[in-house]
């Protein structure tokens, strides 16, 4: 049966989380049996390597698992386990279970054989001196063993609903974003030699110096090569363009059924042309419009391409996969503007605008080039700490302090924007449904104003008295609010008060389709800004354990500098992507404030003309036989008997991806389920059903 387990959990990939109960393939094996473990435990000295935890970890007592703290002194007893785990044993004597990257070997930080590593430094940091050839690392590219790629568990998403309600959009991870990403093993180790990389040294060169500047057209046009100015700030190649997704139609094929095709058009500047990967001694033409063809499943390839060779950018979710309603028009459109938004929060970032991926992408009009060209990005292997090995910037380029305080004030400032903006997306519901409330007491006032002036009456159930011989003599032959014959004047205020009715409905018209289609628009816009920290909450673990590292080697106890070069590198990323949220949050609420003034000053003026328009009869020059001629009954009379004062529900903006769910208790669907069962067969489903 053990050995059933073990091949099913090696065989089949998980559509759940790996990083979760991930022992559990092996739990029962010969690692873990009380036997091995009293034996591996006596095992001689040679066999035993010293090793320190890097970090805490709690581990589960039922799989085994160690649970250590950061600093804590271990034996390695068997290094490479199925699963990335390692057979380790406390200083207390406790063995067990640990992942394979939460350690270091205590020989990997020691600078020399008789220099001993303390436990977790807690020094404050030290300011060297400026960059010369005797204190900058030659090289921090270091050849080392390859890496294994770790599964981190990728959700597969076979129950979109499960996923918001239960994790709030947010996949299960045992492991934080400082392993998975690379940066631990680039930080410790650097990147393994790749033909790629082995062409150019990483040094931490000066700020004047050409292997960092882009005035080289060469590394400029490389976008294999990542650079850093001063802040630290991603350096663009490229300037940012806009993306359209639109026209979605829906399309069949034989072997994946039904599906929706959008257009993806993207709008360039001039002076961008756009590269295809396929050709790269030719620039596309200066065109200023690419349209191509995508389908959701190309857009999830494109996620997946930039998630595993961009691990150090904080990428934003893709909206979820449907499996219900998908061909539906307000789902179509919904799903069009998520992807609208999601793409162009991909071409803004200073980086991966001009990624292969997305320029192949967005650039790839061909069927037949596509389906050749996209196995080679997939089976890309991941760039871990490859990515790092490749990012250029000034010599100490980040200031220790501006370090610590941007650890200290950006996960604050970004958990208060995402609660801020979460609580101005419920207010713009209750905004929006005020402006129906509006749009009601609009139509009410003017089938109070026709009803006044005309025979009919307002259907009011609540009023039960008999009208109707009241209504004699309420409007004369030429159907003039006066029991005169032939009265001009009434009959020119008749028309003018029947033109001001007629304007109010067109007036709540204009508030019910502003609150359902334009403030809707502006509703949805509010999703780009809304969660920052489930977005940026791998770049904050990364700096916060990256700065744990570089207090280390930086202390006097510790120094190495060839590591506190490689911490620096990953440092200017972190702190870069910081100042790329920055950016785009001052773009984003810059642009959701315009919009949605321009939306209202262009709503309130199509008001102010009808209005203006019912004004105008009230004063001479009046129409052409206006007091003359009999008037014509309102096209909104016929509604008096049964108004429109209920509206249709308002539409909501779909939700976002991280968006959490309310989740009715397992209890309650299990007795309904177990009433529904037993309701044909017995009379005692009921009492059963209140058992549960």
């Amino acid at each position: 049966m053990h050995e059933e387990s073990k091949a099913n959990a090696s065989d089949t990939p998980l559509d759940f989380d790996s990083g979760l109960n991930s022992s559990t393939a092996w739990v029962a094996s010969e690692h873990l049996d009380a036997d091995s473990l009293d034996t591996r435990s006596d095992l001689d000295g040679d066999a035993v390597h010293p090793a320190r935890a890097l970090y805490d970890f709690e581990g589960k007592v039922e799989f085994g698992e160690l649970s250590v703290c950061a600093g804590d002194e271990l034996d390695v007893l068997e290094e490479d386990l199925p699963g990335g785990w390692t057979l380790a044993r406390t200083a207390g004597g406790e063995v067990g279970l640990l992942p394979r990257t939460y350690y270091t070997f205590t020989s990997e930080f020691a600078t020399g054989p008789d220099v001993c590593l303390s436990p977790r430094s807690t020094s404050r940091f030290t300011r060297r001196q400026a960059s010369d050839p005797d204190t900058t690392p030659r090289n921090s590219t270091i050849a080392a063993a390859p890496l294994i790629p770790q599964n981190t568990g990728e959700w597969h998403n076979l129950f979109p609903s499960f996923r918001r309600t239960l994790l709030g959009g947010r996949t299960l991870n045992r492991f934080s974003a400082f392993v998975t990403s690379g940066a631990e093993a680039w930080v410790l180790k650097g990147a393994p030699e790749e033909p790629e990389i082995a062409k150019s040294k990483h040094d931490r060169a000066a700020s004047t110096s050409s292997a960092w500047s882009l005035g080289d057209e060469e590394d400029g046009d490389d976008p294999n090569k990542h650079f850093i100015e001063a802040g630290p700030a991603w350096k663009p190649k490229l300037p940012s363009f806009e993306v359209l997704v639109h026209s979605p139609s829906k399309r069949t094929s034989a072997l994946s059924g039904s599906f929706t095709m959008y257009s993806v058009t993207s709008v360039f500047p001039l002076d961008a042309p756009l590269r295809i990967p396929e050709d790269d001694d030719e620039a596309a033409p200066r065109s200023s419009r690419i349209t191509v063809q995508r389908r959701f499943s190309q857009f999830v390839v494109l996620h997946t391409a930039l998630t595993r060779r961009l691990p150090g950018i904080a990428l934003p979710p893709l909206p979820e996969k449907q499996y219900a309603g998908r061909f539906s028009d307000d789902f179509v459109e919904a799903r069009r503007g998520d992807l609208e938004r999601y793409i162009n929060k991909i071409v803004r970032h200073p980086i991966l605008r001009y990624a292969e991926i997305v320029t192949f992408f967005l650039g790839c009009d061909n069927e037949t080039e596509w389906k050749r060209w996209i196995p080679q990005h997939l089976l890309l292997p991941p760039a871990g700490p490859s990515f790092y090995a490749i990012v250029y910037h000034p010599a100490y380029n980040v200031d220790a302090e501006d370090a610590v305080h941007a650890d200290e004030g950006f996960e604050t400032h970004v958990q208060a924007v995402g609660k801020g903006v979460q609580a101005l997306r419920g207010v713009f519901l209750k905004y929006r449904e005020s402006r129906i409330e509006m749009s009601k007491a609009e139509r009410l006032l003017s089938y109070s104003l026709l009803s006044l002036i005309n025979p009919k009456q307002l259907a009011q159930p609540e009023r039960d008295e008999d009208v109707s011989a009241s209504q004699k003599g309420l409007v004369n032959e030429s159907g003039a609010w006066c029991w005169r014959e032939g009265c001009e004047d009434c009959l020119r205020l008749t028309k003018s008060l029947q033109r001001t009715a007629d304007a109010l409905q067109s007036v709540a018209d204009l508030y019910d389709n502003h609150a359902r289609h334009s403030l809707l628009a502006t509703h949805e816009s509010l999703k780009k800004m809304a969660h920052p920290m489930q977005v940026y909450d791998g770049i904050i673990q990364t700096h916060r354990a990256i700065l744990s590292r570089y207090r280390e080697v930086q202390s006097d106890e510790n120094p190495n500098d060839e590591i506190a070069g490689r911490c620096e590198t990953a440092l200017n990323v972190t702190m870069a992507e910081m100042d790329t949220y920055h950016n785009q949050k001052v773009e984003d609420f810059e642009a959701f404030a315009k919009d949605h003034l321009d939306g209202e000053i262009a709503f309130y003026e199509q008001v102010l003309s009808r209005l203006r328009a019912a004004r105008k009869v009230f004063e001479p020059p009046y129409p052409a036989d206006y007091g003359l001629t009999p008037r014509q009954p309102s096209i909104y009379e016929r509604e008096l008997e049964n108004p429109r004062l209920h509206a249709e529900p308002l539409c909501q903006p779909c939700p976002h991806v991280y968006d959490s769910a309310p989740m009715r208790p397992v209890t309650a669907a299990i007795q309904e389920g177990v009433g529904m069962l037993l309701a044909s067969t017995s009379a005692r489903a009921s009492a059963l059903g209140k058992l549960w």
